[in-house]
Protein backbone atom coordinates (compact mmCIF):
# COMPACT_ATOMS: atom_id res chain seq x y z
CA UNK A 1 0.00 0.00 0.00
CA UNK A 2 0.58 3.46 -0.64
CA UNK A 3 1.22 6.03 2.23
CA UNK A 4 -1.55 8.04 1.55
CA UNK A 5 -3.91 4.80 0.92
CA UNK A 6 -2.72 4.01 4.35
CA UNK A 7 -3.71 7.21 5.87
CA UNK A 8 -7.25 7.21 3.82
CA UNK A 9 -8.02 3.85 5.10
CA UNK A 10 -7.34 4.05 8.67
CA UNK A 11 -9.43 7.23 8.61
CA UNK A 12 -11.73 5.70 7.13
CA UNK A 13 -12.02 3.29 9.71
CA UNK A 14 -11.16 6.26 12.71
CA UNK A 15 -7.66 4.43 13.47
CA UNK A 16 -6.14 7.69 15.27
CA UNK A 17 -2.44 7.80 13.71
CA UNK A 18 1.09 9.06 15.10
CA UNK A 19 3.82 10.36 13.10
CA UNK A 20 7.51 11.65 14.75
CA UNK A 21 8.51 14.68 12.90
CA UNK A 22 12.69 14.47 13.26
CA UNK A 23 14.35 17.81 12.15
CA UNK A 24 17.81 16.75 10.91
CA UNK A 25 19.12 19.86 12.44
CA UNK A 26 18.39 19.79 15.99
CA UNK A 27 19.58 16.00 16.19
CA UNK A 28 22.66 14.47 16.03
CA UNK A 29 22.43 10.73 13.69
CA UNK A 30 23.02 8.65 16.97
CA UNK A 31 20.02 10.55 18.54
CA UNK A 32 17.87 10.04 16.08
CA UNK A 33 18.72 6.54 15.73
CA UNK A 34 17.62 5.71 19.59
CA UNK A 35 14.71 7.96 18.52
CA UNK A 36 13.87 5.50 15.43
CA UNK A 37 13.98 2.68 17.84
CA UNK A 38 11.69 3.88 20.66
CA UNK A 39 9.06 5.30 18.22
CA UNK A 40 9.47 1.98 16.24
CA UNK A 41 8.85 0.18 19.58
CA UNK A 42 5.72 1.80 20.73
CA UNK A 43 3.81 1.65 17.36
CA UNK A 44 4.23 4.70 15.98
CA UNK A 45 2.72 5.22 12.24
CA UNK A 46 5.42 7.24 10.33
CA UNK A 47 8.28 9.32 10.45
CA UNK A 48 8.22 12.94 8.82
CA UNK A 49 11.18 14.34 7.97
CA UNK A 50 12.26 18.41 7.63
CA UNK A 51 12.50 21.69 9.05
CA UNK A 52 12.01 25.71 8.47
CA UNK A 53 16.11 25.38 7.88
CA UNK A 54 18.35 22.26 6.94
CA UNK A 55 21.92 23.85 7.65
CA UNK A 56 24.39 20.64 8.33
CA UNK A 57 23.72 18.88 5.13
CA UNK A 58 22.62 15.52 6.97
CA UNK A 59 18.84 14.95 5.28
CA UNK A 60 20.63 11.80 3.84
CA UNK A 61 22.19 10.05 6.12
CA UNK A 62 19.52 11.54 8.85
CA UNK A 63 16.47 9.28 6.19
CA UNK A 64 19.31 6.39 6.16
CA UNK A 65 19.48 6.45 10.26
CA UNK A 66 15.62 6.06 10.53
CA UNK A 67 15.77 2.97 8.08
CA UNK A 68 18.24 1.32 9.33
CA UNK A 69 16.51 1.24 12.82
CA UNK A 70 12.87 1.15 11.68
CA UNK A 71 10.71 -0.19 8.68
CA UNK A 72 8.45 2.99 9.07
CA UNK A 73 7.04 4.57 6.68
CA UNK A 74 9.56 7.72 5.96
CA UNK A 75 7.76 11.17 4.58
CA UNK A 76 9.65 14.39 3.12
CA UNK A 77 8.19 17.51 5.34
CA UNK A 78 10.21 19.72 3.54
CA UNK A 79 10.27 24.20 4.65
CA UNK A 80 11.94 24.58 1.17
CA UNK A 81 12.83 22.96 -2.39
CA UNK A 82 16.12 21.97 -1.23
CA UNK A 83 14.81 19.55 1.13
CA UNK A 84 14.52 16.87 -1.18
CA UNK A 85 15.68 13.20 -0.81
CA UNK A 86 15.08 9.83 -2.97
CA UNK A 87 15.94 7.98 0.36
CA UNK A 88 12.48 9.06 1.76
CA UNK A 89 9.05 7.11 0.44
CA UNK A 90 6.76 9.99 0.12
CA UNK A 91 6.53 13.86 -0.20
CA UNK A 92 4.33 15.91 1.36
CA UNK A 93 3.66 18.27 -1.47
CA UNK A 94 2.68 20.85 0.72
CA UNK A 95 0.55 24.55 -0.41
CA UNK A 96 0.24 26.97 2.01
CA UNK A 97 -3.63 27.98 2.03
CA UNK A 98 -3.74 29.93 4.72
CA UNK A 99 -1.40 32.78 3.43
CA UNK A 100 -1.12 34.93 0.70
CA UNK A 101 2.75 34.40 -0.32
CA UNK A 102 2.41 32.78 -3.94
CA UNK A 103 5.77 31.17 -4.06
CA UNK A 104 4.26 28.93 -0.98
CA UNK A 105 1.07 28.56 -2.85
CA UNK A 106 2.67 27.45 -6.04
CA UNK A 107 6.08 29.31 -7.10
CA UNK A 108 8.44 26.94 -5.61
CA UNK A 109 6.22 23.51 -6.50
CA UNK A 110 6.81 24.46 -10.19
CA UNK A 111 10.71 24.29 -9.06
CA UNK A 112 10.17 21.01 -7.60
CA UNK A 113 7.66 19.71 -10.37
CA UNK A 114 10.51 18.19 -12.73
CA UNK A 115 12.79 16.61 -9.91
CA UNK A 116 9.46 15.27 -8.51
CA UNK A 117 8.17 13.24 -11.69
CA UNK A 118 11.25 11.55 -12.13
CA UNK A 119 11.85 10.50 -8.25
CA UNK A 120 10.74 7.29 -6.89
CA UNK A 121 9.03 9.85 -3.92
CA UNK A 122 5.09 9.22 -3.78
CA UNK A 123 4.16 12.70 -3.84
CA UNK A 124 0.82 13.40 -1.43
CA UNK A 125 -0.24 16.77 -2.20
CA UNK A 126 -1.37 18.86 1.16
CA UNK A 127 -3.27 21.84 2.28
CA UNK A 128 -0.99 23.26 4.84
CA UNK A 129 -2.71 25.93 7.26
CA UNK A 130 -0.59 27.83 10.05
CA UNK A 131 -3.11 28.57 12.99
CA UNK A 132 -2.34 31.09 15.39
CA UNK A 133 -0.10 29.79 18.14
CA UNK A 134 0.44 32.66 20.79
CA UNK A 135 4.20 33.34 19.12
CA UNK A 136 5.64 33.73 15.90
CA UNK A 137 6.99 30.32 14.90
CA UNK A 138 9.72 29.37 12.40
CA UNK A 139 7.38 28.75 9.59
CA UNK A 140 5.10 31.84 9.74
CA UNK A 141 8.87 33.97 9.52
CA UNK A 142 10.58 31.77 6.85
CA UNK A 143 7.31 32.01 5.25
CA UNK A 144 6.63 35.40 5.42
CA UNK A 145 2.32 35.03 5.93
CA UNK A 146 0.29 35.16 8.61
CA UNK A 147 -1.44 32.56 10.73
CA UNK A 148 -5.41 32.43 10.75
CA UNK A 149 -6.32 33.72 14.07
CA UNK A 150 -7.14 30.89 16.33
CA UNK A 151 -10.63 31.98 17.10
CA UNK A 152 -11.50 32.21 13.37
CA UNK A 153 -13.29 28.91 13.05
CA UNK A 154 -14.95 30.09 9.58
CA UNK A 155 -12.07 31.42 7.72
CA UNK A 156 -10.53 28.03 8.63
CA UNK A 157 -13.40 25.59 7.86
CA UNK A 158 -13.99 28.02 4.41
CA UNK A 159 -9.79 27.36 3.79
CA UNK A 160 -10.21 23.94 4.25
CA UNK A 161 -13.08 23.47 1.71
CA UNK A 162 -11.36 25.22 -0.61
CA UNK A 163 -8.18 23.09 -0.57
CA UNK A 164 -10.53 20.03 -0.45
CA UNK A 165 -11.99 21.41 -3.57
CA UNK A 166 -9.03 22.23 -5.58
CA UNK A 167 -7.97 18.12 -5.49
CA UNK A 168 -5.46 18.42 -1.98
CA UNK A 169 -5.86 15.19 -0.55
CA UNK A 170 -4.91 16.16 3.10
CA UNK A 171 -5.78 19.07 5.22
CA UNK A 172 -2.78 20.04 7.75
CA UNK A 173 -3.63 22.48 10.17
CA UNK A 174 -0.39 23.97 11.92
CA UNK A 175 0.48 25.55 15.05
CA UNK A 176 4.06 25.45 14.30
CA UNK A 177 6.85 24.06 16.43
CA UNK A 178 7.22 25.15 19.99
CA UNK A 179 3.69 26.40 19.74
CA UNK A 180 2.84 28.08 22.63
CA UNK A 181 -0.43 26.78 21.94
CA UNK A 182 -2.09 23.86 19.72
CA UNK A 183 -4.46 24.12 17.72
CA UNK A 184 -8.09 25.10 19.46
CA UNK A 185 -10.03 21.30 19.65
CA UNK A 186 -13.46 23.44 18.56
CA UNK A 187 -11.10 24.77 15.32
CA UNK A 188 -9.77 21.15 14.75
CA UNK A 189 -13.98 19.46 15.39
CA UNK A 190 -15.49 22.22 12.96
CA UNK A 191 -12.69 21.77 10.11
CA UNK A 192 -13.17 17.72 10.64
CA UNK A 193 -16.77 18.19 10.39
CA UNK A 194 -16.52 20.70 7.15
CA UNK A 195 -14.09 18.09 4.82
CA UNK A 196 -13.70 14.26 3.59
CA UNK A 197 -10.25 14.11 3.31
CA UNK A 198 -7.90 12.92 6.17
CA UNK A 199 -6.79 15.86 9.05
CA UNK A 200 -3.67 16.39 10.06
CA UNK A 201 -3.28 18.18 13.34
CA UNK A 202 0.80 19.77 14.46
CA UNK A 203 2.54 21.88 16.68
CA UNK A 204 1.61 22.14 20.84
CA UNK A 205 1.51 18.91 21.82
CA UNK A 206 3.33 18.24 24.72
CA UNK A 207 1.07 15.54 26.64
CA UNK A 208 -0.82 12.45 25.95
CA UNK A 209 -3.66 14.26 27.44
CA UNK A 210 -3.89 16.86 24.95
CA UNK A 211 -2.99 14.52 21.86
CA UNK A 212 -6.56 12.44 22.95
CA UNK A 213 -8.59 15.51 23.01
CA UNK A 214 -7.09 16.40 19.74
CA UNK A 215 -7.62 12.97 18.30
CA UNK A 216 -11.57 13.13 19.65
CA UNK A 217 -12.08 16.36 18.35
CA UNK A 218 -11.56 14.84 14.87
CA UNK A 219 -7.50 14.75 13.94
CA UNK A 220 -6.92 11.86 11.62
CA UNK A 221 -2.90 12.18 12.02
CA UNK A 222 -0.96 13.90 15.10
CA UNK A 223 2.70 15.36 14.31
CA UNK A 224 5.24 15.91 17.23
CA UNK A 225 7.94 16.75 16.92
CA UNK A 226 9.56 19.16 20.10
CA UNK A 227 8.22 16.94 22.96
CA UNK A 228 9.68 14.20 21.69
CA UNK A 229 13.43 15.98 20.76
CA UNK A 230 13.15 17.47 24.58
CA UNK A 231 11.81 13.97 26.08
CA UNK A 232 11.55 10.76 23.92
CA UNK A 233 9.88 9.06 26.80
CA UNK A 234 7.28 10.74 25.50
CA UNK A 235 6.74 8.87 22.91
CA UNK A 236 5.11 5.46 24.14
CA UNK A 237 2.76 7.28 26.43
CA UNK A 238 1.34 9.66 23.57
CA UNK A 239 1.45 7.16 21.07
CA UNK A 240 -0.73 4.88 23.53
CA UNK A 241 -3.05 7.76 23.92
CA UNK A 242 -3.70 8.61 20.12
CA UNK A 243 -3.88 4.57 19.28
CA UNK A 244 -6.48 3.97 22.19
CA UNK A 245 -8.79 6.82 20.69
Amino acid sequence: MTVYSTILERSTKSRKQLAVLVDPDKLSLNEIGRLSVKASDAGVDYFFVGGSLLVNNQLDACIKTIKENTHLPVVLFPGNTLQMSWKADAILFLSLISGRNAEMLIGRHVISAPYLKISPLEVISCGYMLIESGKQTAVQYMSNTTPIPADKNDIAICTALAGEMLGLKLIYLEAGSGAQHTVPEEMVRQVKGSISVPLIVGGGIRTPEKAKDLCRAGADLLVVGTAFEQNDGLIEEISTAVHGV
